[in-house]
């Protein structure tokens, strides 16, 4: 039986460890969070997701902060956040440090995977130096190294790290068929080898930058549609008739999540350093990064004609801090910059989500949507669908950044409340 140790136990790494535990590995999960560490070992999962509840429930994993207990295992797979700075610079800081401190403690002949999202080069240009800089191997020779950047999707029913398509490159013919071997023993899904680390870590943020500008595209389109008069949604309906050559995507608020309104930046940069300007990317980021304070803007030019006011003291819900529907998951969420470009105009801010009870200003629907002038829904949580019959709603305006209340447009007007969608 296998020895496997997962670094990090987020959305990554703890269903890849509860995965791991079920199909009869050895687990070892090892996480800095001692909170984090204090349910795992209570059988709690940390994470939103109904598959690890139940997995959590009977795991055999062993969770720990002890980097030491990777002496004995096979394969170490890191799976760290790589975020980006207020700089929109990759930082690399807990992939390094992971990386280096699994290393340190791995036996000769151990696979060490990298699954956390880095741009090409990462590999061969960052880990492996500082491996080689700071313990006692050799990578390709005592030391192993793979790269299978994550793809996961929070919250989703059907697609989950189970049975997912993945990508594997190595350093070596050899950690390539080491990782094929795991990988192939673990998920129920087509494994594709790469010829190269660069070519696995360039496959994440392909994938994400093409959703990202996809959803700039379409969002371009909504803000140029409202001064035409045309309803987006219902186009791209009748575009996605054609049976090829075309895939929905649809506008809205914001990109939020750890992977579409980051990946982009790690391609970004990396081409920048070695003197390529990578300008399509750049203008998908400023258009998708624009969309809170698009909304908000539309929010205000609806209040001023409908009430006379702007939002300087006017009493604006938010709904919705998540940044997906349905899930307990803020990471990026758009609805913060709608919430700080509310409040630098002066707007006072009510904040509600049901997933995030925790960082919102008050416990239920009613309660944000009462005595409200404004309220933008910045997520399709299912709760939000009973906005229009509920009798606390007396805004002027009310602005849908995801475009699921439009059915509803008749209920808002009968309500004395003007309805706004984007692109709608």
């Amino acid at each position: 039986m296998q020895r496997v140790g997962v670094i990090g136990l987020g959305y990554v790494g703890l269903p890849l460890a509860l995965l791991a535990d079920e199909k009869g590995f050895h687990v070892t999960g090892i996480d800095l969070d001692k909170k984090k560490l204090s349910k795992l070992k209570n059988h709690e999962s940390v994470i939103d997701d109904e598959i690890a509840k139940r997995q959590i429930k009977e795991s055999k994993v062993i969770f720990s902060d002890d980097f030491g207990l990777l002496e004995s295992i096979d394969i170490a797979i890191v799976c760290v956040p790589t975020p980006v700075d207020k700089a929109k610079n990759p930082d690399l800081s807990l992939v390094k440090s992971a990386a280096v401190s699994a290393a340190k403690n791995l036996k000769p002949g151990s696979l060490l995977i990298v699954e956390s999202t880095i741009n090409p080069g990462v590999c061969d240009e960052v880990i492996i130096p500082l491996i080689e800089a700071e313990t006692n191997h050799i990578v390709g020779k005592t030391l192993y190294l793979a790269h299978c950047p994550e793809r996961i999707n929070p919250g989703d029913p059907k697609w989950h790290v189970g049975n997912i398509n993945r990508v594997v490159g190595a350093h070596t013919d050899k950690g390539l068929e080491l990782a094929y071997s795991f990988y192939d023993k673990l998920i129920d899904a087509k494994i594709k080898k790469m010829e190269s680390l660069k070519e696995a870590e360039a496959c994440k943020v392909v994938e994400n930058s093409f959703r990202d500008i996809n959803i700039a595209f379409v969002n371009e389109l909504a803000m140029s549609f409202d001064k035409l008069g045309i309803n987006v949604f219902n186009v791209i309906d009748g575009a996605a008739t054609k049976p090829f050559a075309f895939m929905a995507h649809y506008p809205g608020i914001g990109v939020g999540g750890h992977c579409i309104p980051v990946d982009p930046y790690y391609l970004i940069e990396y081409a920048r350093t070695n003197g390529f300007e990578h300008k399509f990317l750049s203008l998908a980021r400023n258009i998708n990064e624009s969309m809170p304070i698009y909304s908000v803007d539309k929010l205000e030019q609806a209040l001023i004609q409908k009430t006379g006011k702007t939002l300087k003291g006017a009493c604006v819900a938010v709904l919705g801090l998540s940044y997906k529907a349905n899930v307990a998951d803020d990471r990026e969420s758009p609805s913060y910059r709608v919430i700080d470009t509310l409040k630098e105009r002066g707007a006072i801010v009510t904040a509600y989500d049901p997933y995030i009870l925790g960082k919102s200003d008050v416990k239920t629907l009613e309660e944000a949507i009462t005595s409200q002038e404004g309220i933008i829904v910045v997520t399709s949580h299912n709760e939000f669908v009973n906005i229009p019959k509920n009798d606390s709603l007396s805004a002027a305006v009310i602005l849908d950044g995801r475009g699921f209340l439009t059915k509803y447009k008749g209920t808002f007007l009968n309500k004395g409340v003007v309805y706004l969608g984007i692109g709608t």
